[in-house]
């Protein structure tokens, strides 16, 4: 009997003792999910996951690809697509909410409302981890570096090329026509000036323009065009380290009066401002129009043009100088495209990180690369006896492939030969990029004012800048824009640019 009472009062003991480190538990929770860092976690073992993504197509994919990543990298994926024209607004208010997921992609990297989540301790610090993975410990230095906000990594880096940007114009007009591929502004506003003006399609009828265009200061020809002019990319910093807005120097002035000729002109679509990029390329595939801005969508162009365009030529154009033979190019964040974020809310201890990352990293392995990429071989693609790749049922890759192919979080890793003649083109120019490669020094840097009100003052510029396009405003219009800028907090960003780069230099 004795023996049973001792026995009684050992488990209760024993249960109080558990009671009590349960307590003690849940409290060491309540610090932070980074206190749990002593956790252990199987690579191997089956992961459920949500993915708050960007979509840069009409339609979401269907499952057929979803299927293979899920069944290579042990897990089970829930997609929350994010189309690319509303992104902006839906990360932002995601972010203010914490309606997030366990990965998110984050590509605005330069939205103030990013970075200031980012820096208030939103996300994990991966920095310390991506060596533990044989993919994810591949990524440059320059490139951890330059995805960094003040030396912490906030995320994965999705690894682009250096500088994407460049030109898509239409060969076969330009042969009509007689005019050669240009190479300076002059020479490309006489190609947009033709094919306005001059029938370019033979048609008979008045129904092309020179540039379509979209309502998106960056991604559209007037970014591009800025750098042809030589304008810096974002930022200028001089020899002693002060900062200059790329709005407030002469070469963006110049990109300015050029634009506005072009849109006076009629030589670029009227409706551009309110053009999403899915209805500029529908624009081009369809032949109303013949400048096209971002190579690297060559593809995605002749196959939405296929059975709409006969005797459809492409050429691709990285090289446009503004006469003194010298080439500028933007670099797209350094060639870090955003990040893949961890939030804490949803990723609660490292254990649960780490899972993640080793997702994150099989995604790298070139099996996976492929399915993102081209799909299933011989159903979508297929390597032909010279080694290029190609695209052989391009409507069913459109619908199981392509929206996966902007969520790889490596471009680089792996290069394959294309088979189309025009991507494989615009595939070299884009690596011949490098060697004109245009920085944003501020990439790396940071300003507590550009990330509480950066993206508010940045739409005074973009509203001036679309204004002056459109001819609703002249310089000195433009120029009491950049004033009210710093007087509204800009004058205090570049001081903190400059106080920001002066501690990197030590």
């Amino acid at each position: 009997m004795k023996k049973g009472i001792t026995m009684k009062k050992g488990v209760s003991g024993l249960l109080a003792v558990l009671m009590v480190m349960s307590v003690f538990l849940a409290a060491c929770g309540d610090k932070g999910a980074e206190d749990q860092g002593s956790q252990t976690y199987d690579p191997n073992s089956k992961l459920e996951l949500t993915w708050l993504n960007v979509l840069h197509t009409a339609s979401p994919p269907t499952d057929t690809i979803k299927n293979k990543i899920e069944k290579y990298t042990n897990s089970k994926i829930t997609f929350n697509w994010v189309p690319d024209a509303s992104k902006e607004e839906r990360i932002t208010t995601a972010l203010a909410s914490g309606e997030l997921a366990d990965i998110v992609t984050l590509t605005m990297m330069t939205n103030s409302s990013v970075r200031s989540s980012l820096k208030s301790g939103l996300f994990w610090d991966v920095g310390s981890y991506l060596d533990d993975y044989d993919n994810l410990k591949k990524i440059p230095p320059e490139v951890r570096n330059a995805a960094s906000i003040e030396g912490v990594l906030y995320g994965v880096p999705f690894q682009k090329n250096l500088a994407r940007a460049g030109l898509v114009i239409r060969k076969d007009w330009l042969d009509r026509l007689g005019l050669k591929v240009p190479t300076t502004l002059d020479e490309l506003y006489e190609v947009a000036r033709a094919f306005t003006e001059d029938d370019p399609d033979g048609n008979g009828k008045k129904d092309t323009t020179g540039f379509g265009d979209r309502s998106d200061l960056r991604y559209s020809s007037f970014k591009t065009l800025s750098s042809y002019f030589g304008t810096p990319n974002g930022w200028k910093v001089d020899e002693n380290g002060k900062f200059t807005p790329e709005f407030d120097t002469p070469q963006y002035l110049e990109t300015l009066k050029y634009s506005n000729k072009l849109y006076k002109n009629g030589y670029v679509s009227k409706d551009f401002a309110v053009t999403a990029k899915t209805d500029q390329q529908q624009q081009f595939a369809q032949g109303k129009t013949g400048i096209y801005t971002g190579m690297v969508d060559i593809t995605n162009l002749r196959n939405l043009s296929q059975g709409l365009q006969k005797g459809l030529e492409l050429v691709p154009v990285n090289k446009i100088s503004n006469g003194d033979g010298k080439y500028h190019i933007w670099s797209e964040g350094s060639g870090v495209g955003g990040l893949l974020a961890f939030p804490k809310s949803e990723v609660k201890t490292e254990a649960q990180l780490k899972r993640l990352l080793q997702f994150v990293n099989d995604l790298i392995d070139e099996e996976v690369f492929m399915d993102m990429t081209g799909g299933i071989k011989g159903t979508h693609y297929d390597i032909d006896n010279e080694g290029a790749f190609r695209i052989i049922n391009t409507d069913l890759w459109q619908a199981d492939v392509q929206p996966f192919a902007s969520s790889r979080p490596s471009e680089v890793t792996y290069t394959l030969k294309d088979a189309n003649p025009e991507k494989e083109l615009s595939n070299q120019l884009i690596k011949e990029n490098n060697e004109f490669a245009v920085l944003d020094p501020t990439v790396p840097l940071d300003s507590v004012t550009a990330n509480e009100k950066g993206t508010e003052l940045e739409k005074i510029i973009t509203d001036a800048t679309f204004k002056f396009i459109m001819g609703e405003t002249d310089e000195a219009g433009f120029k009491a824009a950049v004033e009210n800028w710093k007087k509204s907090g800009g004058s205090q960003i570049i001081t903190e640019y400059e106080e920001a780069y002066k501690k990197s230099k030590k």
